[in-house]
């Protein structure tokens, strides 16, 4: 598929006023994206799982213009306020998409939205965020052109959020997602994320997330500068290269269970990421003390209790501790007694991974 499949050619039907809601969920990768071109397409492929509790509800009530306006007429109301420092992002959001969605500019639109999370908590709303609005958008274009088939939906969604925010793509759909053009991947793309093609084993169902909230301040470099570092790093095409093999690794550990592995590529992955950061220019460190304090933590208590938890780490200081269901009550209380005098605050999130955005 072009851009071109995702740009409509006439509408069956018109539509005055209405409401839409959809829940969209967060997610955690992998396989990491880190690096973009132009167009909000990822410079190497990644995969992630769909998380369940980490989510944006946003609904949009819309009413049609008296005429077309010259901008966009929107208001946003974040946790029941006037949140107006959020307008320029949407406000860019909209342009972005205003191709694919050519009656933005015909109606009025009340944005509302809030997260399950506290949003200085120090997880990314950004991926949850933009894919429930998206949706809630193109929900009004399938009203439009009823038409529109289930798995068009789905792309033309993951096409949608990824103009708001690269991640939004694999908020869409669950549990595990792929996103980004990969030769050993079938359907796979850069325009939007698919749910992953191949035989996954039992294991990865009900899989656990627990993110520890090790600092829940402002990250001092924003993804967006991160991702354009990218660009004349001196280890670039060779952290490419890597994601490429490391999914490819996965379709025989997905299909396997072989959680050895799993876990090798997993942390592999989450510290490469920080090393990309740590040695572009400008460089930069996201960890804190606290962050390498529960990786050690969590490398020991693997080795002694035989289990299979593991780490990943987004682009921040935060870590999410990754375990099967059948060692839940084990590693729980590891974490628990050892690791949660690592966040601040005490705080942290129980999550596992889930499947997909809803219409609520």
């Amino acid at each position: 598929m072009t851009n071109k499949d995702f740009v409509p050619v006439r509408y069956q039907h018109r539509i005055r006023e209405g409401k839409v809601t959809f829940k969209a969920p967060s997610n955690i990768a992998l396989v990491k994206y880190w690096g973009k071109r132009t167009g909000q397409l990822p410079a190497n492929p990644s995969i992630s799982f769909t998380l369940d509790a980490c989510a944006t509800t946003t609904s949009i009530t819309y009413s049609k213009l008296e005429k077309p306006y010259t901008k966009f007429s929107f208001e946003l109301i974040f946790e029941g306020k006037p949140k107006e420092e959020f307008k320029p992002k949407i406000e860019s959001f909209f342009e972005r998409i205003e191709t694919y969605l050519p009656f933005l500019k015909e109606y009025h639109f009340k944005i509302e939205t809030s997260n399950s999370f506290p949003h200085s908590s120090g997880i990314a709303s950004s991926a949850s965020g933009m894919a429930a609005l998206a949706l809630c958008l193109l929900q009004m274009e399938k009203e439009m052109d009823p038409g529109m088939s289930e798995d068009f939906f789905n792309r033309k969604a993951s096409f949608l959020a990824r103009l708001g925010s690269g991640s939004a793509c694999r908020s869409i759909q669950g549990n595990l997602i792929q996103w980004g053009e990969h030769k050993e991947t079938k359907g796979s793309s850069d325009l939007f994320a698919i749910k992953y093609p191949y035989k996954v084993d039992s294991i990865f169902q009900n899989y656990h997330d627990t993110i520890l909230l090790v600092d829940k301040g402002q990250k001092q470099v924003s993804s967006t500068v991160g991702h354009n570092l990218m660009h004349g790093h001196p280890f670039a095409e060779q952290r490419f290269a890597e994601a490429h093999k490391n999914l490819s690794s996965l379709k025989e550990v997905f299909a396997t269970g072989d959680l050895k592995k799993f876990i090798q590529i997993v942390e592999s992955e989450a510290l490469t990421l920080h090393a990309m950061m740590m040695t572009s220019i400008p460089y930069f460190i996201l960890m804190k003390p606290n962050t390498l304090k529960i990786i050690e933590k969590i490398w020991k208590f693997r080795a002694s209790s035989k289990t299979h938890v593991c780490f990943t780490l987004d682009a921040g200081a935060n870590v999410h501790v990754l375990y099967p269901e059948n060692e839940k009550q084990k590693v729980y209380q590891f974490i628990k007694d050892e690791l949660v005098a690592y966040c601040e605050n005490g705080h942290y999130i129980c999550d596992r991974i889930g499947f997909g955005a809803k219409k609520v």
